[in-house]
């Protein structure tokens, strides 16, 4: 049975920490708090993300990074995984659900063998992560047996997964992937779930925020994967672990893209199209844009990228090896993927791709000054 052959899946397990926008249970019921601390919160939100830093040095030289292999984290190395289903809705159209681990951590997953988001976030996140962007871990796991679970669980189908979840029983998905967060405190408020990209003007240097050399090199490194489903519920703002303050506050806010699953597309793991997606819309200015992108880029706004931000991740970028793009790209499964043309499931075109998109960022003449 080949990777993904049953099922995919991804781990979302809630950081710890104070819950800030409104505490819910399984079923997706809400209580919202007292207009007074709703302000504050948003108002220690608002705060948190104009000192947010998007990057951070690699823990692992990159020329280093072993793309191919399981990262490190509590889940390294598990094959198996037990959980218990949790009736809740959620965003999206692609098959999910959620369930309780032993312990009381509820996993996120996402199954199907035509579900292209298990392979694509493994890429992405595992990328992101080794050039020191934020990013989730996950890891392959042989085998998530879910405890009451219907057979075709779907977010979307919310009285079906009610009618047919089970007391007994179980579902085994097999051949899955496992998403494990970035550590840290969630800080979200005012009915505001994660960022939107538009948000991003609010980082200030100048209070400790990412520089703009860091934001452009963000914002560059998502129109490299062209993930245009950045709606702010895909994004997550977090509290890194050792900065909390007893207000609520945070010395150490860290923004990241979370849900990277439309990537390598634009509509998720297609050669062709990522291929043909250029990454500048206006060369000449080094502008980029998504409005070509399904939803117009949602909340991607067209930029111009500066020449420091540019260089810095053309930089980081040239120091991947052609050995570990290969190796990205088959242990995320790209080359068996049940939806791929005949060239997209050689690797090779999937490493020549990418290093085209290098070149378009690297090989060019420098970016003109504002």
């Amino acid at each position: 049975m080949t990777r993904f052959h049953r099922a995919g899946t991804l781990l979302a397990a809630a950081a710890a920490g104070l819950c800030v926008v409104s505490c819910g249970d399984a079923a997706g019921r809400t209580e919202s708090p007292a207009p007074a601390v709703a302000a504050n919160l948003a108002r220690l939100r608002d705060d948190a993300l104009a000192r947010a830093r998007l990057w951070q040095p690699p823990a692992t030289p990159i020329g280093a990074a072993r793309l191919g292999d399981d990262p490190p984290g509590p889940l390294h190395g598990s094959t198996e995984i037990e959980c218990r289903y949790q009736l809740k809705v959620t965003s999206g159209l692609t098959p999910k659900f959620h369930c309780e681990v032993p312990g009381g951590r509820v996993i996120k997953v996402k199954y199907g063998r035509q579900n292209a988001e298990p392979r694509t976030e493994l890429a992405a996140t595992r990328l992101l992560s080794a050039l020191g962007f934020g990013a989730d871990r996950m890891h392959e796991v042989k085998k998530v047996r879910c405890n009451g679970c219907p057979v075709y669980p779907h977010p979307r189908w919310k009285w079906l997964n009610r009618f047919f979840a089970r007391d007994s029983g179980h579902v085994d998905f097999e051949d899955v992937a496992v998403e494990e967060p970035l550590p840290g405190r969630t800080l979200e408020a005012g009915g505001r779930e994660g960022w939107s990209f538009d948000e991003l003007d609010q980082v200030d240097a100048a209070r400790g925020g990412a520089s703009r050399t860091e934001l452009d090199a963000f914002r560059l490194m998502a129109v490299f994967l062209a993930n245009w489903d950045n709606k702010a519920s895909n994004q997550r703002l977090v509290c890194l672990p050792g900065g909390d303050e007893p207000d609520g506050g945070c010395r150490t806010p860290f923004a990241y893209m979370q849900d990277v699953g439309a990537t390598f597309g634009p509509k998720g793991l297609n050669l062709e199209a990522w291929r043909n997606t250029p990454i500048w819309a206006d060369p000449a200015r080094c502008g980029v844009s998504m409005k070509s992108l399904p939803y117009a880029g949602a909340t991607f706004r067209d930029t111009v990228i500066g020449e420091s931000g540019r260089l810095f991740l053309a930089e980081e970028m040239k120091q991947l090896r052609p050995e570990q793009l290969r190796d990205l790209f088959t242990a995320a499964g790209f080359t068996e993927y049940a939806k791929s043309s005949a060239e997209g499931r050689d690797v090779n075109n999937w490493v020549a791709a990418f290093q085209d998109k290098v070149r378009q960022i690297a090989d060019r003449p420098p970016c003109p000054e504002p």
